[in-house]
């Protein structure tokens, strides 16, 4: 897996390299201080969407800004109004995202429809639960693809991404993942000062996703529970992971990249204190709080610990940040934000831009490596991270302390073993002590 270039890095490397494409036309400056892989003296980029919902709609937008060279070839989605809404909201990008009726796919095989097109890559942005299904088919097809976080909701589904992505390296292909913060210069800038010991040896974290309540679909009758589920896909977790793994994911990928390894053990509380209507919020929990034990990985002993809250209540304190701690030092981290404070006046630093657009960088970076023909897979890492959100949730719902191990062994899979609209029982709650770690839905 190729390691992210850290700013400082990139700059000083590829200053010259910019400058002479530039005046071949091939890079040029977007909105947002980023550079963009531009059409001129370029071939066309196809990129095909499966999932044109909020996420996939706006993961097709930053291909677009990423290149004028991009053009969307292909919109799938389960419902026919999702797609219609896309190219609505796609429509200020001209021709380059205006997709023929015949490559638009509707219904549970969608995504085969949009891979069979000839493409360059292909955008999976579904609800996550469907991730390890079509990465599989994307990968089988011989695509190169965006995989939006997370990429499973279960450690079926991890296990599943793991060995495809090994089967991604066999075939040469490039994975991007939607852990955009890792394409972020303020962050790449910060965890390069971290490797480079500003902050001494990294000892522990904090990190927080704290919030209010987001979107919910009230159920309609004249719908299956399938389809109300997958329309409320958020309170599902067979669908979302429960937000600990569809959201807080970020943060607990910054504590994994700050301490080089994934955790060894967790234990975790959470439940529902403000979101108790079933048919409106499903059965997921609406709060948060897991404790993770890390190995050394440096030849000290003892362990490293991450605190990890995440909470998604109206009315509350709201907190988006990582906070990595060092023995010499304390890093604090958040989107376009990023500073040291170390016991050395001369490691101590404040990130002062300018900053990229991290969800237009990621499209550059995989662009960039499918026309350059340069090694990228990050599917190891965003499914490492992810797994360790799905521990979390393992450990709150149960009450149980979990061992990464046996967790990623777990024979959970909470894929409904039929997938077409119908009757669909919805998830009982989880009561911590008296439920059990399923193995299904």
């Amino acid at each position: 897996m190729t390691r992210p270039i850290d700013r400082r890095s990139f700059v000083k490397a590829t200053a010259a390299t910019i400058a002479a494409a530039s005046a071949m036309g091939v890079f040029s400056p977007n909105a947002s201080g980023a550079r963009t892989v531009a059409a001129r003296g370029r071939r066309e980029i196809r990129v095909g969407v499966i999932g044109c919902g909020g996420r996939g709609t706006g993961a097709a937008g930053n291909a677009l800004e990423a290149s004028t060279a991009v053009r969307i070839v292909a919109l799938g989605d389960l419902f026919a109004d999702r797609i219609t809404k896309a190219q609505t909201q796609l429509a200020g990008f001209g021709d380059r995202a205006t997709v023929a009726a015949s490559q638009c796919f509707t219904g549970f095989d969608a995504y085969q429809g949009v891979i069979a097109v000839p493409c360059d890559y292909v955008i999976l942005a579904t609800p996550p639960g469907f991730r390890p299904i079509h990465f599989a088919a994307a990968i089988a097809a011989g695509r190169n693809a965006f995989v939006e976080k997370p990429v499973a909701v279960d450690p079926t589904g991890i296990r599943t991404m793991l060995a495809t992505s090994a089967e991604a390296d066999a075939k040469g292909l490039r994975v991007a993942a939607g852990t955009q913060r890792r394409h972020e210069w303020s962050y790449l800038e910060a965890m390069q000062r971290i490797k480079e010991g500003a902050i001494g040896r990294v000892v522990a974290a904090r990190v927080f996703w704290n919030m209010g309540s987001l979107w919910n679909v009230a159920p309609d009758a004249a719908r299956s529970d399938v389809e109300n589920q997958i329309r409320n896909w958020l309170y599902h977790t067979w669908l979302s992971g429960d937000h600990i793994v569809e959201q807080h994911v970020h943060n607990i990928d910054i504590a994994n990249w700050a301490m080089g390894s994934h955790p060894v053990r967790c234990i975790a509380v959470g439940g529902r204190q403000v979101r108790t209507d079933t048919k409106a919020f499903g059965h997921v929990f609406d709060h948060f709080a897991v404790d993770y034990e890390y190995a050394c990985v440096d030849g000290s002993t003892g362990s490293r610990f991450a605190l990890s809250m995440a909470r998604q209540q109206d009315g509350t304190a709201g907190r988006v940040e990582e906070v990595i701690y060092g023995s010499t030092g304390v890093a604090r981290l958040s989107s376009g934000s990023a500073r040291i404070t170390a016991e050395s006046a001369e490691k101590s630093w404040t990130f002062n831009g300018p900053n990229n657009n991290p969800y237009v960088q990621v499209h550059i970076d995989l662009q960039k490596a499918i026309i350059d023909s340069t090694p990228l897979n990050e599917t190891t890492q965003v499914a490492t991270s992810t797994m360790s959100a799905i521990m979390g949730r393992m450990a709150a719902y149960s009450g149980a302390e979990i061992t990464w191990d046996d967790a990623l062994a777990n024979p959970m899979n909470l894929m409904p073993p039929s997938l077409q609209f119908g009757p669909l029982q919805q998830a009982p709650v989880a009561i911590p002590g008296a439920s059990a770690i399923p193995s299904s839905q």
